[in-house]
């Protein structure tokens, strides 16, 4: 998750708005301010986000292109054979354990009688996140990706870059899981800016901050990061 070494809860102290506003400023400055208007499709963001497992943006999208070529409705996934969906998703990964993943989801979404989770809409955060999490293998992260890009609510995904960077740089605690992670990211960043915080830590851990080799030198973030290399 990083390579910062682990503070013990006892001794950490999160970090003040004003440090996280500045974090989120100078990120700005590189990246811009992404936005991204609420799509309102809670169910394909699910599965979207569960084929994003372990593999990289194209391969995502191309295994739920095909997906969605190979079958003509959620239903249908449900319904199939699940060898098919499994050949289907093949690009992204993995498929075998996310195919069998995907139909336990849309299984257990039918029994509530909520197919295409739109009724997630009408609730709060805390419920409809519980709602989601209470699905086979949903966590708080891809729960976090449902209600964020689908409903624009106040909830922010905490992915592996996310969680690097923001190791790195203080805002979480090193060493934390995933749980503390998603709550402690929640709680730092500023109202109304879930999605671009987000979105610009996880470019720039894709970009500039990299888990082997972090590019320091290039980085807009230097003079405030504790783990900065010379």
């Amino acid at each position: 998750m990083s390579d910062v070494a682990a503070i013990p809860r006892a001794e950490w102290s999160p970090p003040s708005r004003r440090r996280v506003a500045g974090i989120r400023d100078r990120l700005r400055t590189m990246y811009g301010r992404p936005t991204a208007p609420p799509h309102r499709r809670p169910l394909d963001e699910l599965v979207l986000t569960v084929l994003s497992q372990s593999t990289n943006d194209r391969n995502r999208d191309v295994a739920f292109a095909r997906l969605r070529d190979r079958f003509a409705s959620w239903d249908a996934v449900r319904e199939a054979p699940v060898d098919e969906v499994e050949e289907a998703i093949r690009p992204g990964g993995i498929s075998k354990v996310k195919s069998e993943r995907i139909q336990q989801i849309l299984r257990a979404i039918e029994e509530r009688g909520d197919d295409d989770l739109s009724g997630l809409a009408g609730m709060s955060v805390e419920d409809a996140r519980a709602e989601l999490v209470a699905l086979p293998g949903v966590g708080k992260k891809t729960a976090a990706c449902v209600l964020l890009f689908s409903f624009g609510m106040r909830d922010v995904p905490v992915d592996t870059h996310v969680s690097r960077v923001g190791a790195r740089l203080r805002i979480l605690r090193p060493g934390a899981g995933f749980d503390e992670l998603h709550d402690e990211m929640l709680t730092a960043t500023p109202r109304g800016q879930e999605l671009e915080l987000h979105v610009n830590l996880l470019r720039h851990g894709r970009r500039v901050c990299h888990a082997r080799v972090p590019d320091c030198p290039r980085c807009v973030l230097r003079r405030v990061c504790p783990s900065r290399r010379a």
